[in-house]
């Protein structure tokens, strides 16, 4: 594993086939904080300006389109629709994608684990990329089928993540220009954690005066 740090200029956010239809029979994880994470992640790419490069299965098909939470974040950022292939870098334009990032770590999310998100990030392997699983950004049909999925993929050379995680390696430092993006997306997406800062500003503001 590369000690590197990860960066927005070194670093590809992929995103793989959030699909509605694909929702509805995920179990690994709770639907509205996995929903959460993936939009935070997405958030992640845009406000820190890493690479970023989406894709989904025909729109046609039963999995359907993309969660509209997530196109929200997405705008008018292009999504490679794909064919067949589990692997999306078997599909030329999204291998075109990623290379034209110019950037060789990839932190890749999706569904399902043990499905696309495990062939393509084994893909990226094959191709030379550094791959990081964004592991609470992906989901399965069971936790059992999500686990022995990261497992694998963590054992063929890929190094797990978690999207809040590297939205603060993005940033480094509390005092860093980037800083601001960190507190949106812990207001937005950690609740837990924001209502902590709450708490220690309402205390300072009411701390008696000596």
């Amino acid at each position: 594993m590369s000690l590197e740090p990860l960066t927005p200029e070194n670093t590809t956010i992929v995103l793989v086939d959030h699909a509605v239809g694909f929702a509805n029979v995920l179990r690994s994880h709770d639907t509205a904080q996995h929903v959460g994470n993936v939009v935070g992640l997405a958030k992640t790419a845009r406000l820190y300006g890493t690479g970023l490069v989406v894709t989904n299965g025909m729109p046609t098909k039963p999995s359907g389109p993309l969660y509209p939470e997530l196109l929200e974040v997405l705008g008018d950022h292009p999504v490679i629709e794909r064919g067949g292939n589990f692997d999306a870098f078997l599909d030329d334009a999204f291998a075109d994608a990623v290379r034209a990032t110019g950037r060789r770590k990839l932190a890749i999310a999706g569904v399902s684990t043990e499905g696309c998100v495990l062939q393509t990030v084994l893909g990226g392997l094959r191709a030379g990329y550094e791959v990081y699983l964004v592991v609470d950004a992906s989901a399965s049909l069971t936790a059992e089928t999500h686990e022995t999925a990261v497992r694998r993929m963590v054992q063929a050379g890929a190094v797990p993540v978690t999207w809040f995680s590297l939205a603060g390696e993005f940033t480094v430092d509390h005092r860093s220009p980037s800083a601001p993006h960190f507190q949106q997306l812990m207001r937005e997406h950690v609740p837990t954690m924001a209502m902590g800062v709450r708490t220690w500003r309402s205390a300072l503001e009411h701390a008696p005066v000596a």
